[in-house]
């Protein structure tokens, strides 16, 4: 049975009214005229952008704060207004809700980067529904159609304000608030233990993984970087065509082009940036400029030995970056790396492979076990707040 065919169960055939954003709610900005002064001393708090898109409901825990003076003409935020980043780097991120479910005491502001929509006073809107409600899959969709940009992405107030948007009798949005609070209650509980688990598995894998690396003097030869591979460094990728072969920069994955610059197993040793984000890769790719990515001479090392001993490496302490943190291709090379006969580099290999993949393969283990969980989650929420 459908949660819907749950719901008319229980309160027999109701009547869902649609009505557009523009209709029912007066959008608001956030803070205009502000100094970078002005959030180093502040006198009053403010909503971040951070807040709003992380959490479905504000925090109002986890306010920040600025100066605003009494002739000031600001919006105040209010119990029961529903707040959106203003713009992001991806339609698909731009818009993100978060609903004021808390009567806080206070004056309270919002971000500049952001904007509020309040419900007239006529509209019957449960706030605890509208942070279910505008985080759906439905209002998402709906939502990005309203985003356009190049390299980022911005809400367009006017396409924004004809969003239609299923209001239902103010029952039946108490008891969909009530089904999802309990399912959002036991799906934090088991995530939270799950993430405790996967945590512990985390610690276990580092000790094995540096034990199993870890050599007596004398145990086995020692040879630079620069012996056992050859740095090389990556490419611009904006004049290129989109493909199916990822492009990768310190962060990981960036995008997808036509054509590669490396087909053989290597590491991705990052040159600007998150400088501890090493990757393994054995298909063909394409890197940018911030990441390196090695020709590894398999006669001596095989690559995913090599991987594996430089995620036990603190490259932090290479670090020569006087603000953004940078790794020179001159301090990689005398890294000083083991090599035990490639048997044996085998044997530690498949060991570590398999804790790899229990501890951290999005399709096996534990953060399977979490990212079910939380489509088993998105796909209940999604059902209540599918209305005819």
């Amino acid at each position: 049975m459908s949660e819907i065919s749950y719901l008319v169960k229980k309160f027999g055939d109701f009547q869902v009214e649609w009505k557009t954003l523009g209709e029912v709610a007066k959008i608001y900005g956030g803070l205009i005229g502000k100094s970078k002064s002005d959030f180093e001393n502040g006198n009053t708090q403010y909503i971040s952008y951070k807040n709003i898109f992380d959490n479905i409901e504000v925090k109002f825990d986890a306010l920040n704060f600025v100066k605003v003076s009494a002739s000031e003409n600001q919006h105040e935020v209010k119990y029961g207004d529903v707040l959106f980043t203003g713009s992001s780097e991806t339609a698909e991120e731009a818009g993100m809700s978060s609903s004021v479910t808390t009567q806080y005491e206070g004056t309270v502001y919002l971000n500049s980067f952001s904007f509020g929509v309040r419900f007239n006073d006529d509209i019957q809107l449960i706030p605890e529904f509208s942070k279910y409600l505008f985080r759906s899959h439905f209002m998402r969709t709906e939502i990005e159609k309203t985003a356009s940009g190049v390299t980022r992405f911005n809400i367009s107030k006017y396409r924004f304000k004809k969003i239609q948007i299923p209001i239902p009798p103010l029952h039946v949005q108490a008891e969909i608030v009530r089904i999802l609070d309990k399912f959002t209650e036991l799906t934090t509980e088991l995530t939270t233990e799950l993430t405790t688990e996967l945590t512990a598995r985390k610690k276990q894998y580092a000790y094995y993984r540096d034990k199993l690396l870890t050599f007596k003097e004398g145990e086995v030869e020692w040879k630079t970087l620069g012996e056992v591979a050859k740095i090389k460094h990556g490419k611009d990728w904006k004049k290129l065509n989109t493909g199916n072969v990822p492009v990768y920069g310190s962060g990981g994955i960036m995008g997808y082009v036509d054509i590669y610059s490396y087909d053989k197993p290597t590491v991705l040793i990052p040159r600007k940036g998150s400088i501890t984000n090493i990757f393994y890769v054995d298909s063909p790719f394409w890197n940018v400029d911030t990441i390196y990515y090695t020709k590894i001479d398999i006669d001596q090392i095989l690559p995913k030995f090599f991987y594996y001993y430089m995620t036990k490496t603190d490259l932090m302490k290479l670090d020569t970056g006087s603000g953004r943190p940078s790794l020179t291709q001159a301090i990689l090379n005398e890294i000083k790396i083991p090599i035990p006969p490639l048997t044996e580099q085998a044997r530690i290999v498949a060991i570590l492979d398999k804790f790899d993949t229990l501890v951290n393969s999005i399709s096996e283990g534990l953060p399977h076990e979490i990212e079910l969980r939380r489509q088993q989650y998105a796909y209940y929420r999604n059902l209540l707040l599918n209305f005819p």
